[in-house]
């Protein structure tokens, strides 16, 4: 376990810095907004006891998020006359879920702060950390300060986040060019378990492929 919580905690260091070169730490709101923090894990977590599934949800919003110029919050962003929204993207498109819950944080830590302080961005990373600790996983130390992206690229989100149909070598390809290693892919793709999924992705290797246990298609 204890080995499997270091690859976790690996590949969430490693998007806690696919971000802009501003500096982070941990520490960012401690002056400005002590209770920041603690409003969003409040949040997380009731929304997690609401529907455990939540917890994937929003995990996977910091995953995508990230996967596209860094984690800046682009993937929350609608479409405008300027560009359309990644949320479009082959990736996300009736897949990724949760703005309900990031919104309703966003209101919240405003509102705690007084002000508008605490950027989307690291509302996600917050989120996702907790989101993970809720659901009885490790904890780790989340990188804060950054910057909220005023754009989105829904050209670049079809290119570079994982596709469903990849096979193994693609998917460790498409997680190289991120900066992350097969123990890093192994921990991200883990955090599906917890979710859910659309059948139709995943049936024809559960009933056609050879090299999976009988029970558990059975089971499928």
């Amino acid at each position: 376990m204890a080995s499997s919580n270091n690859f976790l905690l690996h590949a969430f260091v490693w998007l806690a810095l696919a971000t802009t070169a501003f500096s982070l730490s941990p520490k960012f709101y401690d002056k400005v907004c002590p209770q920041a923090l603690p409003a969003i894990k409040k949040i997380v977590q009731a929304a997690i006891h609401r529907e455990p599934r939540m917890g994937a949800s929003l995990l996977r919003l910091h995953f995508h998020d990230c996967f596209v110029n860094g984690c800046d919050g682009s993937l929350l962003l609608d479409s405008t006359s300027i560009f359309e929204t990644e949320k479009n993207a082959r990736g996300n498109l009736n897949s990724v879920r949760g703005f309900e819950v990031v919104d309703q944080i966003k209101a919240e830590v405003d509102r705690v702060c007084g002000r508008p302080v605490v950027s989307c961005a690291d509302i996600l990373a917050v989120a996702a950390r907790d989101s993970v600790v809720a659901l009885g996983g490790p904890t780790w130390k989340v990188l804060l300060g950054r910057r909220d992206s005023t754009t989105a690229s829904k050209t670049l989100a079809d290119s570079v986040l994982p596709s469903a149909s990849m096979d193994l070598s693609s998917l460790i390809n498409n997680f190289k060019n991120q900066g992350l290693n097969q123990r890093d892919l192994v921990a991200l793709s883990g955090g599906h378990t917890i979710g859910l999924s659309q059948c139709a992705i995943f049936r024809n290797r559960i009933y056609n492929a050879t090299n999976i246990d009988p029970a558990f298609v059975k089971r499928a």
